[in-house]
């Protein structure tokens, strides 16, 4: 077992002026693995579907990423979060830290 820092940026799909997404889930999924190419940040992501409510109270459904990062500096976790927000037009994401232990379990295929 191996300690490590988990962190997971949860980013809504629906732009932050017009409450709607503008582009098809996999459009937003290619921006991020290009973010996340760029800082050499390996990554996981999960579609979620949910919903919030508006300052004014009105409710929003929303398709959201959870981007799980493993053992990535705090500073690099900062940055992508910040060009993810800025890229995906939000108001703001969302970031999760917690300590994990993970362990590789591996199968003896021979190779």
């Amino acid at each position: 077992m191996k300690q490590v820092r988990q962190n997971i940026i949860y980013v809504g799909l629906n732009d932050a002026v017009t409450h709607e997404q503008k582009f098809d889930t996999d459009t937003y999924i290619s921006m991020l693995r290009n973010v996340c190419k760029s800082y050499r940040a390996a990554f996981s992501v999960q579609l979620i579907n949910g919903g919030y409510f508006h300052e004014d109270g009105s409710y929003t459904d929303e398709n959201t990423l959870a981007i799980t990062l493993l053992d990535i500096p705090e500073e690099t976790v900062t940055e992508i979060a910040k060009d993810v927000c800025a890229f995906f037009h939000q108001e703001s994401v969302m970031v999760t830290s917690s300590d994990a232990e993970v362990c590789f379990i591996h199968d003896d295929l021979g190779l």
